[in-house]
């Protein structure tokens, strides 16, 4: 494809541009520094020699995937000194559909907080493969290594899912669950948080000490159930609006406050029950929403 005026290059960018942000987004769990990293990257293509590149899609989604494994390792540095439990920053795929047009894999909040334990280069290979379909081949050139090597990155990344989470359920029934525990923790009903909750349920609250959230991740059902009902005699929910939204692919409640969002909670539900609580209420984390 012919794409040496800028014109050109505007278009051929234009059409690989929602590939590129669920490229990044997915490496970085971060809306803004994905648009930032796409960003880069037309910068990038404009003022390459793109009279020579012969896959001008291929160039593009090599480009982002290496600036995002590059991303990807500071963006771990920098967790490091974060306060409290760091989340992803959740995305309103209902808005966006093209995020998750392709696959819906590694989108959920769950997976991708699971993705940080990986190292870049393994999540990059996991994302292209899962989120993407691309070759073993092709994944093997754009990180840079051997096909044989491509393939123990995203094999080893499925087992470590696989052992960190339980099978999850259909969607209509994470709903069910989000529903009956926003619903539980609004009424500070201690029995009905239990009866919802795997015996080892997790709940991080990332607050990114802006917002007043616990700055430690609570674990086991009676902790956790004691945690919300806490939250619950006090003026949490006092004048807040929950609205049902399909967040990352899944359902998530949205919190609102005379009409600005403050917040985001969503589960991760199994047979189990509710594994995983997960609220975000960092005011920088909630602009894409």
């Amino acid at each position: 494809m012919e794409t040496t005026t800028l014109d050109d290059a505007a278009a051929v960018f234009a059409e690989v541009r929602p590939r590129l942000f669920g490229i990044a987004y997915r490496m970085l769990g971060s809306a803004v520094d994905a648009e930032d990293l796409v960003q880069e990257v037309w910068i990038r293509w404009q003022t390459c020699d793109r009279s020579v590149v012969e896959n001008p899609a291929a160039y593009l989604a090599t480009t982002a995937t290496r600036l995002a494994i590059n991303a990807t390792q500071t963006a771990y540095a920098r967790r490091e000194s974060y306060v409290g439990p760091w989340l992803p920053e959740p995305v309103d795929t209902s808005a966006d559909p093209q995020l998750g047009a392709e696959r819906a894999a590694a989108l959920e909040l769950g997976v991708l907080l699971l993705l940080e334990k990986l190292t870049p280069t393994e999540r990059a290979a996991y994302v292209l493969r899962e989120a993407f379909d691309y070759p073993y081949q092709q994944i093997a050139e754009i990180v840079q290594t051997t096909e044989v090597t491509a393939r123990q990155y995203v094999s080893r990344a499925r087992k470590h899912l696989a052992a960190e989470r339980r099978a999850p359920v259909d969607p209509a029934e994470q709903q069910r669950l989000l529903t009956a525990f926003v619903q539980a923790a609004q009424a500070g009903d201690l029995s009905a948080l239990e009866d919802l909750f795997a015996e080892d349920v997790v709940s991080y609250s990332d607050g990114g000490g802006v917002a007043r959230a616990t700055k430690v991740v609570v674990t086991g059902a009676e902790q956790v159930a004691k945690l919300i009902r806490a939250w619950g005699s006090g003026p949490f929910w006092t004048g807040l609006d929950t609205v049902l939204a399909t967040l990352n692919g899944a359902p998530a409640m949205v919190l609102k406050r005379a009409g600005e969002t403050i917040g985001v909670v969503t589960v991760t539900g199994s047979a189990d029950g509710i594994d995983q609580v997960m609220w975000v209420i960092n005011p920088a984390k909630l602009t894409a929403v």
